[in-house]
């Protein structure tokens, strides 16, 4: 197995299998609402976009962000800290955000299995994509505005590892920029994106997404249906 990382969505990387990661906070989020009891996910890039998916879904609970701030009249933000205690208020869960949306909408047209990875299901997703028997296996990043965010290079980084193989000059990378750090919240919290999140009050979100491997889940794109993809535990 060849591993490849992709550190910004303009590098448009395909394989068999594609791992999408946006560790702060979008893909950590849709592990723990798969892990919190919803039975799948409708990502979307656009507020008007998942505001209709809701409706059509008979009024179907929305969560999402800009700027890492709720957006207006939306039932949760992006955290995934929102999704850990309580019963889920559906079946699916509707989700916006600035940047992890809009990357698995991109992955779903390029790879035939993408797979929704963070540090929470590390161990779970590594697994699974070794058991698929893939050649070639791309780990992308959702990064911040199309630019490299550190936080997702550290996740990178550490499945890049972890799933072992042939690693591209690209996995050898993130790989490399790992190991510099001691430990997972130290890797998470260098970034900008959790500079971001401390600006805006959500410190905690940033601690919450550094636990490694506590999620036994796998989310996966089943299904896209023109401006969404149904996101829901293999």
């Amino acid at each position: 197995m060849r591993v490849h990382v992709a550190f910004t969505p303009a590098e448009e990387v395909s394989a068999p299998v594609g791992i999408v990661i946006d560790v702060l906070r979008a893909t950590s989020t849709i592990c723990q609402a798969l892990a919190g009891g919803y039975e799948r996910v409708l990502c979307t890039g656009e507020v008007d976009d998942a505001r209709t998916l809701s409706a059509a879904q008979g009024g179907a609970p929305l969560a999402g962000e800009r700027l890492c701030v709720k957006i207006e009249g939306f039932d949760f933000g992006n955290s995934p800290r929102e999704f850990a205690n309580g019963a889920p208020k559906g079946s699916t869960l509707v989700l916006t955000t600035t940047n992890g949306t809009r990357l698995l909408l991109a992955a779903a047209a390029r790879c035939e299995t993408v797979l929704v990875g963070s540090l929470l299901n590390l161990r779970a997703v590594v697994e699974e994509a070794r058991a698929g028997g893939a050649e070639d296996v791309a780990v992308l990043c959702a990064g911040v505005k199309g630019e490299l965010a550190l936080d997702d290079a550290y996740c990178a980084g550490r499945i890049a590892e972890a799933l072992g193989g042939e690693p591209a000059d690209s996995a050898a990378a993130a790989i490399r920029l790992a190991r510099t750090f001691g430990s997972h919240e130290e890797g998470l919290g260098a970034s900008t994106s959790a500079a971001n999140l401390r600006n805006a009050g959500l410190h905690d979100d940033i601690v919450w997404c550094a636990q490694e491997s506590v999620l036994d889940i796998v989310p996966r794109v089943v299904s896209r249906e023109g401006l969404s993809v149904e996101v829901a535990s293999g």
